[in-house]
Order: structure tokens, then sequence, then C-alpha cells
């Protein structure tokens, strides 16, 4: 909760420091039109993240594309409009893809390759900006405060996903020893069934490289998708320095994973980095806006189907009960 109050107020002074008029004015520059095309990219970017996550799931048919591609957009839209952080959307949707007949082994398992596979995409996908950036941080005074967040935060990111990628089967090892002293047989299955999965999808080198491609793809996707909204608000800036900065936001907001939707943490970045790139800072502010829009415009709708979808599967299930009831 502390931390959701500072991320607000981080996004107010944002705002505020330019001016919410100003933001505002900026971001209806774009027009319905141009909302609903950014829309439309995002659905197809998550289609592409949906694709990933399925390639990262041994056995499961291309047909599933659907049901990988709804549980991927349940993990953003928990994530970004539920006051539930990152953990959140992956329990959900994961939760989604159990419901839809995928087994709960393959699920977890599959889940950890796209992790990986997504953090090391994002890592290169960082470390490209960084490059694009060097000589503007040696040479602007600004970016001298920016410095330390871009750096420690990629560092952070890269020991993560080392550490990550290496602790997976010594994780799995243990777990199985553990829950074959403390829990039921049924409990050391289970963690063995899971442990086999995971060593199955990595097997699979492949499909492994091709859900990292996949990935890699979702995220030059989402900086075209912010260059997309800049050029039609007007702001003449080049595709690679939003890639540049769309680099630096995304290693922002993965820094600030407990904040749902990175509230706070994305503005004051785009308020920080906008100047460097030529860019003012109420369109990088606007652009920022426009992203919370977009989250609400897929997000909610998102969730009311889902809601709708549980609440037919809670119905169903007492109905279910109540005929072997009467039977």
């Amino acid at each position: 909760m502390l931390a959701t109050l500072a991320g607000l107020a981080a996004a107010i002074w944002a705002f505020g420091s330019i001016g919410f008029a100003n933001v505002l004015g900026a971001a209806m520059r774009l027009g319905p039109f141009a909302f609903l095309l950014y829309c439309a990219v995002s659905v197809a970017v998550f289609a592409i993240l949906g694709g990933a996550w399925l390639a990262s799931s041994p056995g499961e048919r291309a047909s599933r594309l659907g049901a990988f591609t709804w549980a991927r957009m349940l993990r953003e839209a928990v994530a970004d409009l539920l006051p539930f952080s990152q953990i959140g959307g992956i329990v959900i949707g994961t939760r989604w893809l159990m419901q839809s007949g995928v087994a709960a082994a393959r699920v977890y398992s599959s889940l950890v390759v796209d992790l990986t596979t997504e953090m090391a995409a994002q890592l290169i996908f960082t470390i490209f900006g960084l490059a694009m950036m060097a000589s503007l941080l040696m040479e602007a005074s600004v970016a001298a405060s920016l410095r330390p967040m871009i750096l420690g935060g990629t560092g952070i990111m890269a020991a993560v996903a080392v550490l990550f990628f290496l602790a997976q089967r010594p994780a799995m090892l243990l777990a199985e020893k553990i829950s074959g002293h403390f829990l039921p047989p049924a409990a050391t299955v289970a963690v063995a069934g899971l442990r086999e999965e995971l060593g199955a999808a990595y097997a699979r080198r492949g499909h492994v490289l091709i859900a990292f491609i996949l990935n890699l793809a979702g995220w030059i996707g989402t900086a075209l998708g912010a260059w997309l909204v800049l050029a039609c608000m007007g702001v003449p800036v080049s595709g690679w320095s939003v890639l540049s900065i769309e680099s630096l936001i995304y290693t922002i907001r993965s820094i600030a994973f407990i904040l749902p939707g990175a509230i706070g943490a994305q503005e004051a970045g785009y308020a920080l980095a906008a100047p460097l790139f030529g860019i003012p800072v109420e369109a990088a502010l606007a652009l920022s806006l426009v992203k919370r829009g977009r989250d609400i415009a897929i997000g909610l709708p998102t969730l009311i189907v889902w809601q709708a979808l549980e609440g037919r599967r809670i119905w169903k299930r007492r109905f279910a009960a109540d005929r072997a009831d009467i039977g």
C-alpha cells in the first residue's frame, strides 16, 4: 500500500512539473483512430508473447495459441489494473491455463522457461538501448543522474537472469528431496513431474530459441507501438531513439516490479529521459498517459470476461453438485 502511494506521488509530481493540461493536450492530439490502432498493435504483441509461452511448453499443439495468448493478457491485466503486482498476474495466468486443460507441471515448467527467455530478451533489448545512449550519457549533464539507475538496473537484470537460470534445476532437486521428507507422496510426485517437464522443455533447444526470439520481438513491438503514438501526436523522433528510451523505461519498470503497473516509476522515467532524445516532456508524459489508457482499454474488458468465465465455471460446478445431491 505504501509503495502504491509513493508511486502515485511520483506520478503526480511528474504530471504536475509540466502541467496536467499540457500533457492532456498533447495526448488529445493522438485521436481515437490512432488510439485504436495502437491498441491493435498491443493485442498483436500479446499474440507474439502468447506464442513465446506456447513455444516454452513441450507437447502443446499450435492450436492452443489462443489459450496461451489469453493467459498472457490476463497476466498483464491483473498486474496493471489490480493491486497484485507482477506476481499476482502470473498466478492468475497460470491458473487459467490449468483450467484450460494444460497439466500443472507443464504450465509451471513453461512459465519458468518463458520468464527466463523473456528476461534474456529484455537484457539484450536494454543493452542495445544503453549502446544507443552511450554518447548522450557522456555529453549530457542531465543524463548523469540517470546513469546509476540505468547501469544498476541492467546489472540487477543480468544477475537475476543468470541466477534464475542456474538455480532452476538445483532448486527442483532440493524441493524434491524436501517434499520426500515432509510432504505426502503425491507432492513428491508433483515436484518430480515438474522437474521432468522443465528438463524436457530445455531439451528442445529450438523451441527455447523460438521463445527467446518471440519475446525479443515482443519487446521491439512495444517500442514500435510507442513510436506510432509519438508519430501520430506529431512528435518527430526516430525509431532508434524510441527503442532506446523504451529500453530505459522498461528497465525502470523491472526495478519497480513491486508497484502495480509500475505507477509513478514509468512517469518519472519519461520525465527524466525525454529531454535526452529531444522529446518534449509533455509529449513523453502524454505517451505514458496513452499507455495507461491502453492498459485500461484492453485490460478492463479482459478482466470482465475473465470474471464472467469464472462465474460460469462456478455456477456449472454448483449446478452439477446440486444435481448429484438430488440424484
